[in-house]
């Protein structure tokens, strides 16, 4: 019996150090955990510490180009996609909640797009006028074609005074639910009581920020109701 006792305490401990293991290095859930986590606690290049996340090996993330999104959208199909990147604070101060509330509603796919080297940006010049300095890609400029209607104005501060630059911008976050190719409701998930991205989120903010998705899930429903443009 001591010896079966052994046996079976070796085959749990083996267990439980493999275990790691049978996870799917290659996976884009695998990729995207990796690459938000390996940020964790490191310096932003201004004093600030990047916010530690932890993020589940089954999240539903699913990587995608600016033109797969585009193509989708042209096909009439249905689905939530989250624009961001790892290094993005505020990004990072919803993160946790976003992927816990989607798994919490059976959501298995998601698609993330990287939009920090996509995008166009704009700047003002000396004397507050508008000038590009660098284009989008055809994808991106696609998207804020198609998505226009849910998108919020890019704007530039002067002396606090917002500037138009005459576009939308896709922001990050910004978490937008697709229903038979037309871009529905876009959410950025951060809580209205979280002023600085690199403060202590509290339980109501994560809370808030929980809750603030809701209405992208009831937008991929069959029968839903309540799905309009900025609304909920």
């Amino acid at each position: 019996m001591k010896k079966f006792l052994t046996i079976i305490l070796l085959l749990v401990v083996i267990i439980s150090l493999t275990g790691c293991d049978n996870v799917d290095k290659s996976s884009d859930a695998y990729q995207f955990k990796e690459e938000y986590e390996s940020l964790n606690g490191e310096d932003n290049g201004n004093g600030k510490t990047i916010r530690t996340v932890e993020i589940p090996v089954d999240n539903p993330m699913k990587y995608a180009s600016t033109d797969e999104i585009v193509e989708k959208m042209e096909n009439k199909e249905s689905f939530v996609v989250y624009f961001g990147f790892a290094k993005c604070p505020w990004c990072r101060s919803m993160i946790e909640e976003f992927i816990r509330s989607a798994q919490d509603n059976k959501i298995d796919t998601i698609y993330y797009v990287d939009v920090l080297e996509v995008r166009d940006m704009y700047q003002l010049d000396d004397e507050g006028v508008v000038q590009q300095v660098k284009e989008g890609t055809k994808g991106y400029m696609k998207l804020i074609d198609l998505m226009g209607d849910v998108l919020s104005d890019y704007t530039l501060e002067k002396d606090g005074e917002k500037v138009e630059v005459g576009e939308k911008r896709i922001y990050a976050p910004n978490v937008v639910a697709v229903v038979d190719g037309q871009a529905e409701k876009m959410v950025e998930g951060t809580s209205e009581k979280l002023t600085d991205p690199y403060m202590k989120l509290t339980e109501e903010m994560k809370e808030e920020s929980y809750k603030s998705f809701k209405c992208l899930w009831e937008c991929l429903e069959a029968d839903a109701t309540t799905c309009q443009k900025n609304t909920c």
